[in-house]
């Protein structure tokens, strides 16, 4: 049975969608998890396959199932840069913020990294540009500490939008 679990869990890595299809249709939870609390969803968003994501959320996948670090497929998706998978998620209700324990969204995950695509994805399906982590950084200020130029100067003007005028 672990030889079995742990080729599922490959599976998922490769995101070979039919097999992940086929064993769904044959019964395998579709939220398995591993030891370190990874699903299946998450092992495909970290390593960027979103067919293999759509397949697993078609059969009911929560798409929102944090590992043992707190850690959402949604963020993991944002950290590797994963546009299409991202895409995906929030097409099977993930939740747009997909916040860690730490308060860390995946807006601020994207801006960190200076991934411009992803924050106009996230900003576009809700995501809140002013939202804060548990030390009070919001994305805009977590793209200039990681030296994001780009995605800082984006949220700047996301920022100023959003506000009302005069404040």
């Amino acid at each position: 049975m672990i030889a079995f679990a742990s080729e599922v869990f490959d599976v998922a890595r490769r995101g070979d969608a039919a097999m992940l299809d086929a064993l769904l249709a044959r019964g395998l939870p579709p939220n398995l998890r591993n030891d370190k609390g990874d699903s299946l969803v998450m092992l495909a968003s970290y390593h960027g396959h979103a067919d293999a994501v759509r397949v697993l959320l078609e059969h009911k996948a929560d798409p929102d199932l944090r590992n043992d670090n707190g850690q959402t497929p949604i963020a993991g998706a944002a950290f590797k840069g994963f546009r299409n998978v991202i895409e995906a998620l929030l097409d099977h209700g993930a939740d747009v913020e997909g916040a860690s324990p730490d308060g860390r969204t995946a807006l601020m995950i994207a801006a960190m990294f200076n991934r411009m695509e992803i924050v106009d994805v996230l900003i576009a399906c809700g995501a809140n540009p002013d939202a804060r982590d548990a030390v009070g950084f919001s994305a805009r200020d977590a793209a200039e500490k990681m030296g994001a130029p780009d995605t800082a100067a984006r949220l700047a003007g996301t920022d100023a939008r959003t506000r009302p005028p005069g404040v």
